[in-house]
């Protein structure tokens, strides 16, 4: 060890309280504002499967801590495989478009072609994306976000916001603030789609920012 690497050891002090001070502030847990259900849909592996079968809870959190163990547990999106899908939405909310609170919303969304650019920084933006819904960031006091999904489609990886309506002027700011979590440029759009219009052959996008 060298003298000047020796000196600056000798100086440092730990008398800054930390959590490993005392038990209670080491196992202090941080709540959420609302409780989150983490769903996954599994690929379909036979033709008798149908969306109820393949879409299963995984688990419920309601404190920060909770969130960093579960995510640490999970296989990353970059690994998931072909045809699944992450759904995080706030507890008592079925990630379908049939739930009660979702019935009358719609979800901005973002599709990510699969280059091999993109496929590392996903894990990072989806990262960002469940950071901003659980710590409802991505609006103000709007409070009209039901969840985010992940899409692991062939051509690409799609991230979309589920909103419990389609007002377009409770809607904007949750628009905006997705384009800067997914890192878009100005060219690149994100829309809003209605539910009811995602099932409409020849409808359009009724947002695009």
């Amino acid at each position: 060890m060298s003298d000047d690497l020796a000196q600056k050891t000798e100086e440092l002090s730990l008398e800054s309280k930390t959590v490993f001070d005392t038990k209670e502030e080491f196992t202090a847990k941080h709540p959420l504002n609302n409780r989150w259900t983490l769903w996954y849909t599994k690929p379909q592996t036979n033709k008798s499967e149908n969306w109820h079968d393949l879409l299963k809870p995984v688990i419920t959190f309601s404190s920060v801590e909770e969130f960093w163990g579960i995510y640490n547990s999970i296989p990353p999106a970059n690994q998931l495989p072909l045809k699944s899908d992450y759904h995080l939405f706030k507890e008592g909310i079925r990630p379908e478009w049939e739930d009660d609170q979702n019935a009358k919303g719609g979800k901005w969304q973002f599709s990510f072609t699969r280059k091999h650019e993109v496929t590392p920084i996903i894990n990072e933006l989806w990262l960002r994306g469940l950071l901003a819904v659980i710590g409802e960031t991505i609006e103000d006091d709007e409070n009209e976000v039901n969840g985010i999904v992940l899409n692991i489609r062939k051509q690409a990886f799609r991230v979309g916001i589920w909103t419990k309506d389609c007002d377009d002027s409770k809607l904007k700011t949750v628009g905006e603030r997705l384009k800067k979590i997914l890192q878009l440029k100005d060219e690149q759009k994100v829309e809003f789609w209605s539910h009811d219009a995602s099932n409409t052959k020849g409808a359009e996008a009724q947002i695009i920012l």
